[in-house]
């Protein structure tokens, strides 16, 4: 199917998935308003596609709070399913989006509940476990990270397995792999729904040793450059 004879408005992103080969991988002319997304079963996702400042360039985007009940629960499964080689005990969700994706991983693992880091600083929070956080949607945000002590009982001497909705710069998971370190805790696996182009890799590996090859994710994305007929094809 092509992109002209199937058409998405705004408020419906995220909340259908369409049976393997529905839409071409490769259209005539590029990609116009959405790019399709490829679970490991093979059932495609429509998501938006978002200009970057200049015009040259795009990416697929995904906001997983944002999607339907069938949808999440789709992608937590298939999370689950990759993540589950590493033998998680406990899943832990980065905020804001990866809290929603953590929590419905968790439960698809067959555990009981989750550990979710926070960006708000509670009265007894310590200050000593927190560190900076910048999310690659709200670059102008600075915010701080922090563990709930009264969770650290949970995740010390675990098997964690760290979870975002999107890994795209890899500042966010960073952030949560530094401060699990500050708890002395290096997680087995890190997990998200969509993987945002390789940028992430380059940032993981100077700040984490080891740690991409321990990054799952239910389906990548690439960069996105235009075409002359006005859509858009993954960059070369």
């Amino acid at each position: 199917m092509t992109h002209s004879d199937f058409q998405i408005d705004p408020q419906a992103f995220w909340q259908e998935l369409e049976p393997a080969g529905t839409f071409e991988r490769a259209p005539r002319g590029g990609h116009k308003g959405f790019f399709p997304a490829e679970l490991p079963d093979g059932r495609q996702l429509g998501l938006p596609i978002r200009v970057l400042s200049g015009g040259e360039r795009a990416l697929a985007s995904l906001i997983v709070n944002q999607a339907s009940f069938a949808v999440s629960d789709a992608l937590a499964k298939a999370l689950a399913e990759k993540a589950s080689a590493f033998r998680p005990d406990v899943v832990v969700g980065l905020p804001t989006l990866g809290l929603t994706l953590a929590s419905q991983v968790a439960r698809a693992l067959g555990h009981s509940r989750y550990v979710p880091l926070s960006t708000s600083r509670k009265f007894w929070y310590e200050e000593e476990r927190s560190v900076p956080l910048r999310s690659v949607t709200s670059p102008d945000q600075q915010k701080r990270l922090y563990v709930d002590p009264r969770m650290l009982p949970l995740i010390e001497g675990r098997r964690v397995l760290l979870v975002d909705d999107v890994i795209s710069t890899g500042s966010s998971i960073l952030a949560g792999l530094k401060l699990l370190k500050l708890c002395d805790i290096e997680p087995v696996a890190v997990g998200a729904a969509m993987l945002q182009t390789n940028r992430w890799r380059e940032a993981l590996s100077a700040g984490s040793e080891g740690v991409c090859e321990r990054v799952v994710g239910v389906f990548q994305t690439p960069a996105l450059t235009p075409t002359p007929e006005g859509g858009w094809l993954p960059e070369i």
